[in-house]
């Protein structure tokens, strides 16, 4: 069988709370120690000295100067992200978080590089938008009320943020949110469905693998 698509064998150990703990406690770090924001999260200058590692420990990492930040991330991955672990599996989803986070790093580094950006990059929102897309095409007829009022089916709540995410890149709205980085979670986790699971988000959205 090919190594792309070797699947791991099943477990589930509710490992979003583990991933949400870790995240708490870097936050915690980044208020007690600042240097920690400067050795995890993704700053451009220290990718080119060699730091890769930040391509993934930027995903714990998150604005230390208020709650809202790591407060609705943690929130967006405790809702969908048990949901789709306990579909994958507790590795698979393990892999799958790290890999659509460090993937929407890489292309995020790419567009500051080229554009000759030197933002820091925080946040766990590329491998959210990840994690809801997987919840979208697992789940096509869930339905998920926006704001706890306007009932969406998922995949129509995905396509929804992702093209208001478009607009924002676009038209410059919402400046010094990583609406990049978003889309490039986005496009990774509809990769690696492609790629590891032979599964088009699209058809699955449609109720049809």
């Amino acid at each position: 069988m090919n190594i792309l698509r070797r699947p791991f064998r099943y477990s589930f150990n509710s490992l979003v709370f583990y991933l949400v703990g870790i995240t708490v406690l870097v936050n915690l770090a980044q208020r007690t120690f600042r240097e920690t924001t400067f050795y995890l999260a993704m700053i451009p200058l220290c990718v080119l000295r060699g730091w890769i590692w930040q391509f993934v420990t930027y995903v714990f990492t998150h604005d230390f100067r208020g709650w809202s930040h790591i407060l609705f991330n943690m929130l967006g991955l405790f809702i969908f992200g048990i949901q789709v672990e306990r579909r994958m599996g507790s590795k698979e989803f393990l892999l799958y978080y790290l890999v659509t986070g460090a993937l929407a790093g890489v292309a995020s580094f790419a567009a500051y590089y080229i554009t000759g950006t030197n933002a820091v990059l925080m946040g766990a929102s590329g491998a959210l938008f990840a994690v809801e897309l997987a919840f979208a095409a697992f789940y096509p007829d869930a339905i998920i009320y926006i704001w706890g009022i306007i009932p969406l089916r998922a995949p129509v709540m995905v396509l929804g943020f992702t093209a208001l995410e478009l607009f924002f890149s676009f038209t410059g709205i919402q400046q010094g949110v990583a609406h990049l980085t978003h889309l490039f979670g986005f496009a990774a986790g509809w990769l690696y469905f492609l790629v590891r699971f032979r599964i088009n988000p699209w058809r699955a959205f449609r109720g049809r693998h």
